[in-house]
């Protein structure tokens, strides 16, 4: 019987646990005490924090900036480089590296003012460089490039001359640096080429390839001092040798074939904008200058439908580019598709709305369908070109096709003022503007 009062006992091996407890306990308050201050000390990282995402280098950032250089996408190049100097903002190599690739690019640039976009771009970039180091013969160098293609995509005279000069001062100053710099040299008999300083051009690529003839930019200058010299022949070898170098630049190709089209080798031509094409699409680059290129290389061999259609395929790339628009309005025109090329060659000289720009791509050539909305947003309207030497065909083909229609007669003859104003002295200008408006004379009965 059981006293009030009274516990049942546990068993005998309980009444033996409890120092082990104690000490069990003791020892996780120590170990907790001691863990606080490993983690207070940064020796040890806290439990449950998300795991680190590592850190890219300038240098990483540069090798890919190298890699897609090498493999033709230059966009992505550029941007690679941009987020390397990002991180190593006062490296002037590192800054001539980005603006020697952005020159590049823009050789790849469909119309006249993204080109200028992109060397004004390439020009900030150098100017930096030499900022901060004014003993970097590779940059000095590298502002030779620059400002020599600013020079060649200049039309005003006074600016072209500027940075002509700007781009002599910096191969002297890249060559006093560094005497037996290729790149300088290479670079200087460019600058030699676009002034008509052939005898000098030739000698100094010679001296660049003497020094340097593993280098893309030498073979690429040689191939330049060649073809202006009218050996278009060497001057496709001298190409062929900068794409062994770096073969998926475009840029080589589209000149490779443009040489061989001046031999009037038009499936030679046609191949390599062919190539050019190929390389574009697979790496995905949406680039119509290729397709540009065989549309001209179709119209000289004068097949006028197959020059069109490729037209139309670069203008379905890039649909607000008013220089394609001009340039197919001239396809248009030399094939007697002259209602075409009424609206097309409008559209480039003197701009169209976004429904207007809708109605002639969606309706009239049928190259986008404004069904999509994707592709409807793209008919966004153009702003036509101003008159200058690079848009001067367009302007005075746009003349010719308006006195066609005797109640286009007017618009022609503002466009015809518009040629006088700027190109009065012009004989092939002052021919066509006489020859248009003999045609209106005639519709008018005057």
């Amino acid at each position: 019987m059981q006293l009030k009062g009274d516990r049942m006992p546990f068993g005998g091996a309980g009444r033996g646990s409890r120092p082990w407890r104690i000490l069990i306990l003791v020892t996780l308050i120590a170990g907790g005490i001691l863990l606080t201050r490993l983690v207070e000390a940064g020796r040890v990282e806290p439990l449950f924090l998300p795991t680190p995402t590592p850190t890219r280098t300038a240098l990483s950032h540069q090798g890919e900036g190298e890699a897609h250089f090498a493999s033709g996408d230059l966009e992505r190049s550029i941007e690679a480089y941009k987020q390397a100097v990002r991180l190593r903002p006062a490296d002037a190599e590192l800054l001539a590296e980005l603006a020697r690739v952005q020159t590049y690019s823009s050789a790849l640039i469909a119309t006249a003012e993204g080109e200028r976009d992109r060397l004004q771009e390439a020009q900030d970039s150098i100017d930096r460089a030499v900022a901060l180091s004014e003993d970097s013969g590779f940059a000095w160098a590298v502002r030779t490039l620059v400002n020599d293609w600013l020079a060649a995509a200049e039309d005003d005279l006074r600016l072209r001359q500027k940075y002509f000069t700007a781009a002599e001062a910096s191969a002297n100053r890249a060559l006093l640096l560094r005497p037996d710099s290729a790149l300088a040299l290479a670079y200087e008999a460019e600058v030699d080429v676009d002034q008509l300083r052939y005898a000098e051009a030739t000698d100094k690529i010679q001296s660049a390839l003497d020094l340097d003839s593993s280098s893309m930019d030498v073979h690429r200058v040689h191939g330049t001092v060649l073809e202006s010299n009218g050996f278009y022949e060497d001057a496709i070898q001298a190409y062929a040798k900068a794409a062994q170098i770096n073969p998926n630049l475009t840029f080589l190709y589209l000149r490779m074939g443009a040489n061989y089209r001046r031999l009037s080798e038009m499936d030679k031509a046609l191949e390599y904008f062919a190539k050019a094409a190929t390389i574009n699409r697979q790496l995905g680059i949406a680039d119509p200058i290729p397709y540009w290129s065989i549309g001209r290389t179709y119209l000289q061999d004068g097949q006028f439908f197959i020059a069109a259609r490729n037209l139309e395929s670069a203008l379905e790339i890039s649909p607000d580019n008013a220089e394609l628009l001009g340039y197919l309005g001239i396809i248009y025109f030399k094939a007697r598709n002259y209602e075409n090329a009424v609206g097309t060659l409008r559209c480039a000289v003197d701009g169209c709305t976004d429904a207007e720009h809708a109605r002639l791509l969606c309706d009239t050539l049928a190259i986008l369908n404004c069904e999509d909305e994707e592709q409807a947003f793209r008919a966004s309207g153009v702003s036509g070109l101003e008159l200058g030497p690079k848009s001067l065909e367009y302007y005075y083909t746009y003349g010719s096709v308006l006195t066609l229609d005797k109640a286009s007669c007017d618009e022609a003859e503002r466009v015809f003022l518009d040629l006088e104003s700027s190109y009065g002295t012009d004989p092939i200008v002052s021919a066509i503007v006489l020859e248009g408006r003999g045609l209106c004379e005639d519709e008018t009965g005057q």
